[in-house]
């Protein structure tokens, strides 16, 4: 990660315009089809969420905006990319955990399992400083429309929150939010990486 020149980048009129917003946050939702991989979640005994973060990791990196985020008053630029999830802990409470991003999807899968029982067993979070972090809170237990992440004026990071999927006879659909800050991208950016997240789940 290093500290770019906002204005040597494709982000200097987002810089300009909104890193001083009060509200720089934007919210898209979309309805997924997540047939294929509830399909694969129950026939390789993968988790859903583990799969459902692999294909954000893999949408993402194809949109290189993703690779730069504004921290504080700084724009950073990151080499790699890590999902968020969060985990059920042993007291009860929920911890944060960063799983880094690996096209190999066996690699990921370990990663996750290890490091979700880790922060599940020890109560600490799992925190990656060097990656851009893509934010998830999966909902599953909830049968919930949509939801609107909050801004704390801390962090920036992309967000995603989807709750419980929906079966019919012949498809099984998924409504996610998509939170992000709008120095980072454009509507045009993060609904490219919405279309980018249908297609990698169609593909898996």
């Amino acid at each position: 990660m290093r500290e770019v020149n906002p204005q040597e980048t494709t982000r200097a009129y987002a810089f300009e315009m909104w890193m001083k917003a009060p509200m720089p946050m934007a919210t898209f939702f979309k309805t997924l089809d997540v047939s294929r991989l509830r399909k694969i979640s129950l026939k390789k005994r993968m988790k859903f969420n583990m799969l459902m973060c692999w294909c954000i990791g893999r949408a993402a990196s194809q949109v290189k905006e993703f690779h730069m985020l504004p921290v504080g008053d700084k724009l950073i630029q990151y080499d790699s990319i890590a999902v968020n999830t969060i985990v059920a802990n042993s007291q009860g409470e929920v911890s944060s955990c960063d799983i880094p991003f690996s096209d190999d999807l066996a690699t990921f899968n370990a990663d996750y399992l290890r490091l979700t029982r880790q922060v599940a067993d020890t109560c600490e979070n799992h925190d990656l400083t060097d990656s851009m972090v893509i934010g998830t809170s999966a909902l599953a237990q909830f049968d919930i429309n949509g939801a609107v992440g909050m801004y704390s004026g801390v962090f920036n990071n992309p967000f995603m929150i989807w709750s419980r999927y929906r079966k019919s006879w012949f498809k099984t659909s998924l409504t996610v939010s998509f939170q992000f800050h709008h120095t980072q991208m454009d509507g045009a950016h993060a609904a490219r990486f919405l279309d980018l997240l249908q297609k990698e789940i169609e593909k898996l």
